[in-house]
């Protein structure tokens, strides 16, 4: 069977209850754009963010657990996949950082997790098993300060995201305006403070995406609704700030906030999403000047797109709409970057994460 033929998974994580599903697998029409529901799985609080070992075979999940005090800490779970069902059967759960976490990152070359922590303002490495398992905590590393937004009286790291080569992880520090930079020596199982770029007050930097090509990365910004642009020197794990540009359009003036940011395979349109204007705005990558310019902005069919993924090939968008309980299936235009809604979608309980995966 080749790649091509492989099928492609959309793994998808939730708001959900111990005693509810929280984790979901579709199988995808690329025919069409059409989700169909393969299996669903309960006994995690809040699996909101997924991270997908394509070639093990192995999908890993955060979660919540509650300590006899009643105060809430945080675990991971890794699941098996089965490659012609896509059914999940759970591995293990292990306790990581002693605070809820709201998303997870696998170190490309070594066998850790990276979880991170928004209200407990920290980030923990975590290792994981010869078999795949998740492992003990390894390391935290605890963040501190504030800035001028309400919502950022105190550290609130929201995802990590390693450097194409894998060399550092960056942390999006919506609290204090930073993206931080960690080297991991992966012997000793210890974080490492390399570097840090600063966003402007207020901006609140939530996920960043690295273009394809490496010399560029990407931050959208949930607080100010915006995307920041960087150059990326690989050597020095350095980012430098080239311009900001606005996620809304100028008349828009409601409430917003912002959650996802993509870069599509060929690296020339960047993807953002608005919650409150409930869209997608698509901007235009110029690699000479390192700057964007505005395509579209396109209704997500629902509310509160806390995430979206591009399939690979870059053919589809699929968006998690968490408000309308309902993820929505864009078909890509690759010359023009422009979305265009197919009509399909499957109702879920409150989606944030979604993952699509063709599994090696």
């Amino acid at each position: 069977m080749t790649a091509k033929q492989k099928p492609l998974f959309i793994f998808t994580g939730s708001y959900a209850e111990p005693e509810n599903s929280g984790v979901y697998v579709y199988s995808f029409n690329e025919e069409n754009g059409q989700l169909t529901l393969l299996d669903q799985v309960g006994g995690l609080k809040n699996p909101t963010f997924l991270d997908v070992d394509a070639e093990r075979k192995v999908l890993y999940s955060i979660g919540e657990r509650q300590t006899p005090e009643g105060s809430k800490t945080a675990e991971a779970a890794a699941f098996a996949i089965d490659e012609r069902t896509g059914k999940l059967s759970l591995l293990n759960r292990e306790h990581t950082v002693p605070a809820p976490t709201c998303h997870i990152q696998r170190d490309i070359r070594n066998p850790l997790l990276v979880v991170s922590s928004y209200h407990g303002g920290m980030i923990g490495l975590v290792a994981l098993r010869e078999d795949g398992q998740v492992g003990e905590l390894l390391d935290t590393k605890q963040h501190e300060g504030h800035s001028v937004h309400p919502n950022q009286d105190r550290p609130h790291p929201h995802s990590a995201f390693f450097s194409p080569n894998g060399r550092f992880v960056f942390i999006q520090d919506l609290g204090i305006d930073r993206i931080r930079s960690y080297s991991i020596d992966a012997q000793r199982g210890v974080l490492t403070l390399h570097g840090e770029a600063t966003e402007k007050p207020g901006a609140g930097p939530r996920h960043l995406a690295f273009h394809p090509e490496g010399a560029y990365a990407f931050v959208i910004n949930e607080l100010n609704s915006s995307i920041t642009s960087y150059s990326y020197d690989a050597e020095q794990g350095q980012l430098t700030a080239i311009e900001t540009v606005p996620t809304l359009p100028e008349d828009y003036n409601g409430d917003n906030s912002c959650a996802e940011i993509n870069v599509s395979e060929d690296g020339r349109f960047v993807y953002g999403s608005n919650r409150g204007h409930d869209s997608i705005v698509v901007y235009a990558f110029n690699s000479i000047t390192g700057k964007l310019s505005l395509v579209e902005h396109v209704s997500v069919e629902g509310s509160h797109p806390r995430n979206f993924a591009l399939t690979p090939g870059g053919q589809y968008l699929i968006a998690a709409n968490r408000d309308t309980n309902n993820i929505v299936t864009f078909r890509v235009d690759q010359e023009s970057g422009k979305l265009h809604y197919t009509g399909n979608h499957v109702e879920v309980s409150k989606p944030v994460c979604v993952r699509p995966v063709r599994l090696g």
